[in-house]
């Protein structure tokens, strides 16, 4: 009896810490209205919400042909922009790949036309959410077995009002081929520049 009671207990504890196991550790939730959320292949994308105010094709830099992700953007409120980021890479499968918003929305020359990082607020370049982080510094994204990853991001840092100094409109997408290190200024020390698209308004 003794022995069937410690097995019960054993049974039990070995559940609740499964159960906390099983909770999402892929949502970072930051202060000042901002928050970024990695949604893995298993997951969907949250429900798409709020008015589509604009998109991006992402093409490849080897091949402007071939589509290897979507970004699409919805207004939510009067401050909050919603992204929600596809990538469909077979080439990079099983890699870490950073995506930066760029200044200038020209893919030409292997995506290099965009030239650097998206600043407005003249920031030092690192993670999104911690002290100091470029407003296009989207981060690092793992790309699945069959190179498809997403990722949702939304914030009040963006808009796509005429003049604003924080417009995305225009500005370009680039998808890095290597991994972010968030510290090397001011780009991350990403590495090669494999896809890229332009924020068109809707």
């Amino acid at each position: 009896m003794k022995r069937s009671h410690l097995l019960l207990s054993s049974m039990i504890a070995i559940t609740a810490l499964a159960s906390c196991g099983g909770a999402s550790t892929n949502s970072d939730e930051t202060t000042g209205g901002d928050s970024a959320t990695v949604v893995t292949d298993s997951m969907s994308l949250p429900e798409a919400t709020g008015t589509l105010v604009a998109t991006a094709n992402l093409m490849s830099t080897a091949d402007s042909t071939q589509q290897i992700g979507t970004a699409k953007f919805y207004q939510l409120d009067s401050t909050q922009i919603r992204m929600d980021l596809v990538i469909d890479d077979k080439a990079r499968a099983d890699s870490n790949v950073a995506v930066h918003f760029h200044e200038h929305g020209d893919c030409g020359d292997k995506g290099n036309n965009t030239h650097g990082h998206w600043n407005p607020t003249k920031e030092n370049h690192g993670e999104w959410g911690s002290a100091a982080y470029h407003s296009g510094d989207i981060g690092n994204i793992q790309l699945d077995n069959s190179g498809h990853a997403t990722k949702s991001v939304t914030t009040d840092r963006w808009s796509i009002t005429d003049g604003a100094t924080n417009n995305i409109i225009g500005k370009g997408i680039i998808v890095h081929g290597g991994t972010d290190d968030y510290k090397t200024q001011p780009t991350g020390n990403s590495g090669p520049r494999s896809g890229c698209g332009v924020i068109m308004k809707q």
